[in-house]
């Protein structure tokens, strides 16, 4: 006793080490399955899992018959990545009891990695899981994951025998229905199930989601409805609900939903910012300004005032979209840099380009380690007239990221303009032209940005047949005005008047390419 009370002084004052020394001691005598339990817990607190493990397997050999003992081994084992050691210790807890429910063993101990997922599912698969739902769905998972749906059935049926109306079996099934049967099939199956189950949420959700990934819009949200009318207390149900009214066009539904979020303070923020994309796309400007001008949340109020910029900047109203800006700069400091490139991008856009130069040069210094400002600075200086103090701001940029393609074209661009043969920066740009679609580095528009820069540096060198090889087939595609003027100037390079005049119609009904002076415009781009 005094040395139990001994370790949970030194407990308390913090020294754990002893604690544990002396609980395990203690443990390994007589009738000490309490002293047990405690080291145990003070041991996985404080020590690595593999000498929680090494201490419940050693007191379990010593106490063979102690049941419990065999539930913590089993439980450490499986959190250890001891596959065999588990596996040993399952199978006797399943000769002793089939039907033990290893719940609280399986808590936590799915494995992240491939190989730790195979080493557990072949500790596993000696096991007979036939009477033991936990172990049942745990191999089903596993054999899901690793593309054995027709395996992985089996055992989530023999799972459901046991419990047929537990929520997450079923939807693990209608996982693995996905993968070997119609998708009507599936659709049948969870609608039974929600069917034989009225208050699961949870089964309302899955079939509305799987609805939607099938792109099946209207089937979903009429399911929505049905759903908020039965869980019309429900935030996230509302929420959804009103989303995918926004989807489909019904803005009446949307805007009937999101006034009924918007009583909720929590959600707040989230009604009033769809309320305002609602009311854009009823193109109800005003109204639209009124509901996005009163976000707060921080992950909502930069797109909520982005949008407000462009209605006012739609009104030619520059001096409301700049206070705008000045306004969320002051109540959100964290957005401080954005604000200051969307000015610049105004005042460029106003021609007002020494104007965005200064502000940005003075928001750099504010903020020196800012990367996004240090970039629209880069973006408009002059590749030529600036090109020393550009190309340090880029070699900067490429040095602190040295994997941002943004930075690598835009330096490409650099050195093409100064030098039409550049070795290196043609060999970026092409680089990023020749990124797979499949691949996570790809961007859409930044291929695009590559194709111009390649297609504007063949047409300074009176290459026109590559500028259309670039270009023809992405314009094709998705007309931009910059590639619509590089392919025309290639097509008039090339004497081609009929592509001329087609073209250029494209792009006057496209752009409002030259309304006043065609061959001025021409010329320009």
């Amino acid at each position: 006793m005094y040395a139990l009370l001994d370790a949970e002084f030194a407990a308390d004052r913090d020294d754990k080490r002893r604690a544990v020394s002396i609980y395990k001691q203690q443990s390994f005598k007589e009738d000490a399955t309490a002293v047990f339990e405690r080291a145990l817990s003070l041991s996985l607190r404080n020590e690595r899992v593999e000498d929680s493990l090494q201490f419940a397997k050693t007191w379990q050999g010593q106490n063979p018959d102690h049941v419990p003992a065999w539930f913590y081994v089993a439980h450490l084992a499986l959190r250890a990545h001891d596959y065999i050691l588990a596996g040993e210790t399952l199978n006797r807890i399943l000769r002793y009891d089939p039907r033990a429910d290893l719940s609280e063993i399986l808590i936590g101990i799915y494995p992240n990695n491939d190989d730790d997922k195979r080493e557990l599912l072949a500790a596993l698969q000696p096991l007979d899981s036939e009477q033991n739902a936990s172990l049942s769905v745990l191999k089903a998972g596993l054999l899901y994951q690793f593309n054995e749906p027709e395996v992985a059935i089996v055992h989530i049926n023999r799972a459901l025998e046991r419990q047929p109306d537990y929520v997450p079996f079923i939807t693990l099934k209608a996982d693995i229905l996905r993968k070997i049967v119609t998708a009507e099939t599936v659709i049948n199956y969870v609608s039974q199930a929600r069917l034989r189950n009225p208050d699961s949420k949870s089964l309302y959700l899955y079939e509305i989601r799987y609805l939607l990934d099938l792109k099946q819009s209207e089937q979903a949200w009429k399911l929505l409805l049905e759903a908020h009318s039965r869980f019309n207390d429900d935030s996230e149900i509302t929420l959804l609900a009103a989303l995918v009214s926004l989807d489909i066009e019904e803005y009446a539904s949307a805007d009937e939903l999101l006034n009924m979020l918007a009583k909720s303070p929590a959600y707040l923020d989230q009604a009033y910012y769809y309320l305002g994309i609602s009311a854009e796309r009823q193109q109800l400007f005003d109204q639209a300004k009124y509901y996005l001008n009163g976000v707060m949340q921080e992950d909502l109020v930069l797109e909520a005032r982005r949008k407000v910029v462009a209605f006012e900047l739609l009104d030619n109203d520059i001096d409301g979209a700049i206070a705008t800006l000045e306004k969320l700069r002051k109540d959100f400091t964290v957005f401080a840099p954005d604000t200051f490139v969307m000015q610049a991008d105004i005042l460029w856009q106003q021609n007002e380009s020494d104007e965005a130069l200064r502000l940005l040069t003075r928001a750099a210094r504010k903020y020196p380690d800012n990367e996004m400002l240090l970039f629209a600075r880069a973006q408009l200086l002059d590749d030529k007239a600036d090109y020393v103090v550009k190309r340090t701001l880029l070699n900067h940029l490429q040095a602190l990221d040295p994997s941002n393609l943004s930075y690598q074209l835009s330096y490409a661009q650099l050195l093409l303009a100064n030098e039409r043969s550049s070795e290196q920066g043609l060999a970026l740009a092409t680089a990023i032209i020749q990124i797979r679609y499949d691949d996570p580095r790809y961007d859409n528009d930044l291929h695009l940005q590559a194709l111009n820069v390649l297609a504007g540096n063949a047409l300074a060198k009176e290459n026109y047949q590559q500028v259309i090889d670039y270009l023809q087939t992405p314009y094709d595609v998705l007309p931009t005005l910059r590639s619509g003027t590089l392919l025309l100037r290639a097509y008039q390079g090339l004497g081609n008047n009929d592509k001329v005049e087609a073209l250029l119609a494209d792009l006057q009904q496209r752009f409002s390419f030259g309304q006043h002076n065609i061959n001025d415009r021409i010329q320009l781009y």
